[in-house]
């Protein structure tokens, strides 16, 4: 179930281990889209505070936030770009978005397989969605102390599995936060530093959030139109009939 935004908010933009949460997570989003100039950009779930650096130059950010979790204003001291939406409802045009941040919002549903037919209805030709979720073997996932603790945790093979079987194209995947979900000073004064290494050391080698990217898979027409279409040849190319003598 999802989580109340106050719960959110208050997570992301109040606390200490919220904010370092932020910050990792964000820094790896922007590996997959340092930019998104020109372009749509759509986030699901809680997704604002890593919507923030594409406000400057996409044609068009909105953020959607389901209605069990609710909504809140956002951005602070500009126009308002935040929306209640129905989880599998979402009030954008087919095939209209460049860009797709879902965040809360895949492991929180209670209907992933229709929230995943929602995205890939909004996402455009050519266009991307990064599905960030808990993973299973961080230790994130493990405390309830973080919104990233509660739903359903994911492993990378359960994630691309479930995407492929929704028409994605899973394409690249990064795993990050690997500081410890602990308050303690020693993890708060140490997480930049596992954030850099934390890959490349087999202890913490499992970091606490998996993103996924993937793209819009669509399908050849079927049917018997198209080959039959085929089979019968062109009239042009057809011998014309000798002309009969008067």
């Amino acid at each position: 179930m999802h989580l109340d935004v106050q719960d959110l908010r208050n997570f992301y933009y109040r606390g200490v281990l919220g904010r370092a949460a932020q910050k990792a997570v964000r820094a790896g989003i922007a590996e997959f889209w340092p930019e998104a100039q020109g372009q749509t950009v759509a986030g699901f779930g809680f997704a604002v505070p890593f919507l923030r650096p594409y406000l400057d130059g996409a044609r068009r950010v909105v953020a959607l936030m389901p209605g069990p979790q609710g909504v809140i204003g956002w951005p602070q001291g500009m126009p308002n770009i935040s929306v209640l939406c129905e989880e599998t409802m979402w009030p954008l045009e087919t095939g209209h978005v460049d860009k797709l941040l879902v965040v809360h919002g895949l492991e929180a549903s209670e209907r992933p397989s229709m929230l995943l037919e929602e995205c890939w209805r909004v996402l455009g030709p050519g266009g991307s969605a990064l599905f960030v979720v808990p993973n299973r073997a961080g230790l994130w996932s493990r405390s309830d102390r973080t919104p990233f603790g509660h739903g359903r945790p994911y492993s990378q093979t359960q994630l691309e599995t479930q995407l492929k079987a929704h028409n994605f194209l899973p394409e690249r995947h990064v795993t990050t936060l690997y500081q410890p979900p602990s308050q303690r000073r020693f993890w708060r004064k140490t997480a930049g530093m596992l954030e850099k290494v934390g890959g490349s050391l087999p202890v913490i080698a499992a970091g606490g959030v998996l993103m996924v990217e993937a793209t819009k898979r669509v399908q050849a027409p079927g049917g018997p139109g198209l080959r039959e279409t085929v089979r019968k040849p062109l009239d042009v190319l057809k011998p014309k009939p000798e002309a009969k003598p008067v």
